[in-house]
Formats: C-alpha cells, sequence, structure tokens
C-alpha cells in the first residue's frame, strides 16, 4: 500500500494586530503577517481497509492532543458530505509544540486538504470551505509562502520577507487561545493599507502581537521570559508569536541565535529551545 508524506510546516506571526471584535459573530477581528519555518510535523497517508478512519499521533509533543482534534474533525466533515471513497489511516508524528502559537494542528489539517485537493476528491471552492470549517487559521496552510491575513478573513502572498535564524523558546505551560482572546482588550488601527515594502520594512522591526498584554496578564512568567530574552544585544526583536506559549527571537545569523540558546538554557530550566530559521 502506498504511503504518502507530508511536511506539515510550523507558522510563526511576525505581528499580528487585533482590529476589533466582531458583533455578528463575536470572533476577533485580526490582521498578521504570517511567515513559515523550517520546523515540521510528519504526516503519512495511507488507504485504509476499514469502516473507520484511523488516525494516529506520535513523537514528542502528541501526549495531550485529545481525539476531537483537527483531523478527526475534517474526516468527519468529509464522510458527512461523502466526499471520500476510501478510508485512509493518518499518522502524524508531532515535532511542532503544543499550544505554542505556532499552529500545529491547523497546519495539519490544512497539508491534509490540500492532498485530498490534489487527489482532486474536492475542488478549489470545497477546499475553502472546508479549511474555514476546521479554523480560520487553516487557509494560511495551503502553502508556506509568506503572507498577510487580513481583518476580512482573505490572504495576499509577500515577498522579501527576511529570512531570520530565530530561537523558539517554549516554556512547559500553554496559553489557552480562548481565555487569551476574551480578555483582550489591546486593539490596533489596520496597518497593512500600505505598500508591501512598506509593510515589511515597518511591520516586522517595528510591529508588536497585540495578545501579549492578555497574554501577560494571565501568564504572569510569560512576560518574565520576554523580558529576559530582551537583553539579548544580538536578537533584532524577541516577539511572541500567535496566542502563545511560544516566544521567538530573530537574530541574522545562526551563530547568533545559538549563542542565545547557550545563555538562556542555563537560565530558563522550565523552557523548551528550538532554533530554526524562515523559509
Amino acid at each position: 500500500m502506498r504511503v504518502y508524506r507530508i511536511n506539515s510546516k510550523a507558522k510563526i506571526n511576525l505581528n499580528l494586530n487585533v482590529i476589533r471584535k466582531s458583533k455578528k459573530k463575536k470572533l476577533h477581528l485580526i490582521e498578521s503577517l504570517i511567515c513559515f519555518v523550517n520546523l515540521s510535523d510528519k504526516i503519512y497517508i495511507t488507504k485504509f481497509k476499514s469502516k473507520f478512519h484511523k488516525v494516529e499521533f506520535t513523537g514528542k509533543f502528541s501526549k495531550n492532543i485529545t481525539k476531537k482534534n483537527t483531523i478527526t474533525k475534517l474526516l468527519s466533515l468529509l464522510d458527512k458530505d461523502n466526499v471520500l471513497k476510501n478510508k485512509y489511516k493518518v499518522q502524524i508524528q508531532k515535532k511542532i509544540p503544543l499550544e505554542s502559537g505556532m499552529g500545529g494542528g491547523s497546519m495539519n489539517a490544512a497539508n491534509l486538504l490540500k492532498y485530498f485537493y490534489k487527489q482532486k476528491f474536492i475542488n478549489l471552492n470545497q477546499l475553502k470551505k472546508y479549511s474555514s470549517k476546521i479554523g480560520s487559521d487553516v487557509i494560511l496552510g495551503l502553502n508556506s509562502k509568506p503572507k498577510i491575513l487580513y481583518r476580512d478573513g482573505s490572504v495576499k502572498e509577500v515577498t522579501n520577507i527576511k529570512k531570520y535564524y530565530i530561537l523558539i523558546v517554549k516554556p512547559t505551560f500553554g496559553c489557552s487561545t480562548k481565555k487569551i482572546y476574551s480578555s483582550n482588550k489591546a486593539f490596533s488601527k489596520p496597518e497593512f493599507n500600505t505598500s508591501k515594502n512598506n509593510i515589511v520594512k515597518n511591520v516586522i522591526l517595528n510591529g508588536k502581537n497585540d495578545l501579549e498584554k492578555s497574554a501577560f496578564k494571565l501568564y504572569p512568567a510569560l512576560k518574565e521570559i520576554k523580558d529576559l530574552l530582551e537583553q539579548n544585544k544580538q536578537a533584532n526583536f524577541v516577539r511572541m508569536t500567535g496566542s502563545g506559549s511560544a516566544i521567538i527571537m530573530y537574530f541574522n545569523s545562526n551563530k547568533f541565535a545559538k549563542n542565545a540558546m547557550k545563555i538562556y538554557k542555563r537560565k530558563l530550566n522550565n523552557c523548551l529551545f528550538i532554533i530554526t530559521k524562515i523559509i
């Protein structure tokens, strides 16, 4: 039986602006500059002779994944609409930390959807429809190019993003996305009305993540970690990605990232450290 292998890359938010809360859907409207990094979950897909799909998670970050996850939700939706002719065994080796703000689960669903699209089981409209049903950020993972997510949910690819080396600093605790958004009181004016070049130049270096304020209030240890990391003079900037809990340091060289990891491994015993690069 043929096995299809997919690298499901992690995403990071170079900035994240919360514009306002939608009155109709009671959801927060955000805009964000998003990139992907050279850190991937491994997905293995095979046809499965059974009445039911089989979904398995393995790896260091697979322990706390519930039976109701983005993959089982997607397969259930596709079965409900009689989209799939076969059942599938989906094995995912988790290398992206959970509750880190790097979209591991959403990107897994995006890549499985993309596989079904390439197999011509679904068309482009269905691809977009199922993406939105699984989660608002799933559409971001349909390709690994840098992109802007606008407040209306539309996406536009951008170029000339600097390929920073990054040090991911992930505390042992995760952050509740729901709690962070519900307690958020930081709002910004839209920034992505300028030209692409200005976006890249201004937003990356002078950007922010509006969710940091509520995250730091709910998880004070997270603020302590960021304050410590910002003391590093070799880092271009330090910023939380998504709703956390990963804090990311951005460097011009792999050497600088390695230097930082040596320093902070001694100071932060309760954190995981990963060096990688924007692709």
